[in-house]
């Protein structure tokens, strides 16, 4: 077995300790492989050791990888979101994670399919990072669920930088309530890092990257 093929079976294992502690299914966890500048040799790899979600940040670099991986393969775009870019990205992937503004709506509401989407929330009100604040959220989501070509499936966040990643476990709390209480079915919290205390905390999509595919 394979270096990629032999993290992605540790990742799995993790995803199923940190998912039965708290009386959860493992199958309830989404992993997806953040392949992001990992060439395409890296994601045939993990295609066959059963990967099939797979996380991009680029459009550019994302197109060649989606046109020659097999296709049954889900995209999910989690970078930062371009307007000018958003038609086109709602075409091709099959969920966006980081929706927060108008103006990405009225470019995803041009799309000519329907376009899975998640909330990006700026939980740890970081000046650096992007994203909405809570006290923000209500008036957005009105505007969302109103875009024909958008589905609200849930929140996504980022958590802060934190020494621990149990000291994101209150981060990650909020956003669980914060989903519930707008409906969402979906949560994308958690990353290398991190994803065990997020899926301890209701995470139903976690994105991994380095700890499969190695640091880049």
């Amino acid at each position: 077995m394979g270096e990629i093929a032999t993290n992605l079976s540790a990742i799995q294992d993790r995803i199923a300790e940190a998912a039965t502690s708290v009386n959860r299914k493992p199958e309830e966890i989404t992993l997806i492989a953040v392949s992001k500048t990992v060439p395409l040799e890296g994601l045939f790899q993990a295609y066959e050791a059963g990967q099939r979600h797979f996380g991009e940040s680029r459009l550019q670099e994302a197109l060649p990888k989606i046109q020659a991986m097999p296709e049954d393969c889900v995209w999910h775009f989690i970078g930062p979101l371009q307007s000018n870019k958003a038609k086109a990205i709602g075409n091709l992937f099959h969920i966006i994670h980081t929706v927060y503004n108008e103006r990405q709506l009225k470019e995803i509401e041009k799309c000519s399919r329907q376009v899975d989407v998640f909330i990006e929330v700026n939980i740890g009100e970081e000046e650096q990072k992007a994203g909405i604040l809570l006290k923000d959220i209500d008036d957005f989501y009105q505007s969302l669920i109103h875009c024909k070509q958008a589905t609200f499936r849930g929140l996504m966040t980022i958590g802060p930088r934190v020494e621990s990643s149990e000291e994101s476990r209150r981060f990650f709390r909020a956003l669980k309530e914060q989903n519930a209480r707008l409906g969402g079915t979906c949560i994308s919290m958690g990353m290398s890092g991190d994803f065990d205390v997020a899926i301890q905390e209701g995470a139903t999509h976690v994105r991994v990257g380095s700890a499969i595919f190695g640091s880049r």
